[in-house]
């Protein structure tokens, strides 16, 4: 049975929306403002550059932030590029990983069609 089935489909419904009024050519920005538009339209509770502390043996190594966190159950990644970099799913595997969050979606809005990956954690 798939994690989060049904949010997964509600969260991909809006990456859809937003590139079927959007279209493709715009920057990684102006999607993710789209998104989380969209995603507060359809009722879902969104944060967006959610910072994440990383630790090595009790020693803060650094921070990152993650693009969009919805219902703080699902990480989403975003891309807007011809093509996705060859380290995207390890990045958001180390993202789900540092959050202790167990499903993430890896979006690329490109031509000529977006792209929607589901990650999932299957350990920790």
């Amino acid at each position: 049975m798939l994690r989060d089935e049904e949010l997964t489909y509600r969260i991909r419904g809006c990456i859809y929306e937003v590139y079927r009024q959007l279209g493709h050519g715009f920057l990684e920005s102006v999607y993710q403002k789209a998104l989380v538009a969209e995603l507060g339209r359809q009722g879902l509770a969104v944060e967006q550059e959610w910072p994440v502390q990383i630790f090595y043996k009790g020693t803060d190594v650094g921070e990152f932030r993650l693009d969009l966190v919805v219902e703080r159950r699902v990480i989403l990644e975003l891309k807007a590029q011809k093509t996705l970099p060859r380290g995207a799913e390890t990045q958001l595997l180390s993202y789900l990983k540092a959050r202790g969050i167990k499903l993430g979606l890896l979006a690329n809005f490109t031509y000529p069609k977006t792209y929607v990956k589901r990650i999932i954690l299957e350990y920790q």
